[in-house]
């Protein structure tokens, strides 16, 4: 018998803090295959600021185009993307909203964007240390400015995050950074990373590609502004 369907058939899986033998967190593997199986959002730090690419995946004419955005505002500098369950995602980024508000009232001033991926990764590490709740099925991505400079950051289900110069969550997601290794450089503008991402993309979805169904943000670290690009503006990168 496999090993895993070994330990399935202990009960090891049965609860999201119970560790495997071999010292696994099962129910939180299987949150992390769930998020492989979310849209894909790529994120690069650039020369004049932040981007995030995500895939909307939603073809649907019926629904509301603004009710599917797939990059949320976290403050005017501040965007995030999610891979997994959505509304796992918006919970975590609705109480990242509320502590960037809290920060400007109480300190008068704009959050770090550090401080919202540590607050999201500890919320994430608790639901996998404590009984009666299942793990956070969901990757997100943190894209900010601070002090002129540029931060990318990824926390997984486990509660881990990591700062990056360019990263993807969601499907395909080692297929895409092997692209990423060779084609991201760290002198490239926005709009060239803008252009990169789409590229990817392209190539990896083929025939099911169309830049429409992309969510595309990004924060130039001069105006330290959320930019969301529109639809009638995306054509020109569909070429």
């Amino acid at each position: 018998m496999p090993t895993e369907m070994q330990h399935q058939a202990m009960g090891y899986d049965r609860a999201a803090t119970m560790f495997s033998p071999d010292g696994h967190l099962l129910q939180v593997e299987y949150a992390e295959k769930t998020v492989r199986l979310g849209s894909t959002s790529i994120g690069m730090v650039c020369t004049d600021g932040v981007v995030i690419v995500a895939d909307k995946r939603i073809r649907d004419k019926l629904i509301a185009p603004e009710s599917a955005l797939k990059i949320s505002e976290i403050d005017e500098h501040i965007i995030a993307s999610a891979a997994g369950i959505s509304s796992d995602a918006r919970v975590l980024l609705e109480k990242s909203q509320v502590l960037a508000q809290q920060n400007r009232v109480s300190y008068d001033s704009p959050i770090e964007p550090i401080s919202i991926i540590k607050m999201i990764a500890d919320s994430k590490q608790m639901f996998t240390q404590y009984g009666g709740a299942r793990p956070y099925g969901v990757a997100i991505m943190v894209a900010g400015v601070d002090k002129s400079k540029g931060h990318l950051y990824t926390t997984d289900v486990t509660g881990n995050f990591f700062a990056y110069k360019a990263n993807v969550i969601g499907e395909d997601d080692e297929q895409i950074k092997e692209k990423l290794r060779k084609d991201y450089k760290e002198d490239m503008a926005i709009e060239d990373g803008i252009k990169l991402a789409l590229r990817i993309f392209k190539e990896i979805q083929g025939k099911n590609f169309e830049v429409e169904r992309f969510d595309i943000c990004y924060v130039k670290k001069a105006e330290k502004k959320l930019v969301r690009l529109e639809p009638e503006k995306l054509s020109k990168y569909g070429k």
